[in-house]
């Protein structure tokens, strides 16, 4: 017979059977029971309680040999690399087309939209907030949602700009195809030229890596930086092509110390 733990138990014994803790009295507090925990044997016990048991033959492969202190010092080194490596293979023609496209949605009426998924919708919702600030009114669009009724903020002559580093992310594809159907035109920026995301857009913008860094080589990293890397150029040729000014810049970010430079208070 199952016996149902959100019924109360019959008597006290029955509740310490259950190991149901007492009903609290108005004066007290609950506190959880302290779990015992193996003595600590430094940062491997530490990885150990966070994430658990890790069959020997991935362990092997994830732990790094060097120090905490090395590990951030090559981070930057790797970092720095992989953008240094990113401006030789990053085509200037494509952030000017890019732009062309923009203007040319702006001239007919049309509005910017960025979207992506997972670590890349920061990027996207950092881009938006930085072109509405230079001149680019901009919108940020979810990509989940997107399929979900959310294509209707996207009218004729607009431009979408979809970040997805593998190029492949299955949400933002489905989105990227909604906005096809729509007649919206597509800046892609990706790390794979050869994706579904780059081969949808009617301008790409290549914004690849070699190394995320960090030991792991996983998590999204230098790619992030990547990304807003390329969409940051094109939003200085877009500033450039309008010729933004201060006292236009100062209209659009009155607040804070930016706004304060920019007014030369």
């Amino acid at each position: 017979m199952s016996v149902d733990r959100h019924r109360e138990p019959a008597n006290a014994s029955a509740r310490q059977n259950l190991d149901i803790p007492a009903p609290l009295q108005k004066s007290q507090s609950y506190l959880p029971p302290v779990t015992p925990t193996k003595p600590s044997n430094g940062s491997s016990h530490i990885a150990e309680e966070l994430i658990g048991e890790v069959p020997s033959d991935l362990a092997a492969a994830a732990v790094s040999t060097l120090s905490p202190e090395e590990e951030t010092q090559r981070f930057f080194d790797v970092v720095i690399g992989e953008l240094s490596a990113l401006r030789t293979r990053a085509e200037i023609d494509a952030i000017e087309r890019a732009a062309d496209l923009i203007l040319e949605c702006e001239v007919q009426g049309g509005r910017v939209h960025v979207t992506g998924v997972g670590k890349s919708e920061y990027v996207a919702r950092y881009i938006a907030s930085l072109l509405s600030s230079t001149g680019t009114p901009s919108y940020f669009l979810h990509a989940t949602e997107c399929v979900h009724g959310s294509a209707g903020q996207l009218c004729k002559c607009d431009v979408a700009i979809a970040i997805s580093n593998s190029g492949t992310t299955p949400e933002l594809i489905s989105t990227v195809e909604a906005l096809k159907e729509l007649n919206i035109r597509i800046i892609g920026v990706s790390g794979a030229r050869e994706s579904s995301l780059a081969s949808s857009s009617d301008v790409f913008l290549y914004a690849g890596v070699d190394n995320e860094g960090g030991s792991l080589n996983l998590a999204p990293r230098a790619s992030i930086l990547a990304e807003s890397y390329v969409l940051c150029a094109l939003s200085v040729a877009l500033e450039a092509r309008k010729g933004l000014t201060r006292e236009q810049y100062a209209r659009w970010h009155p607040g804070g110390v930016l706004g304060k430079l920019a007014r030369g208070d």
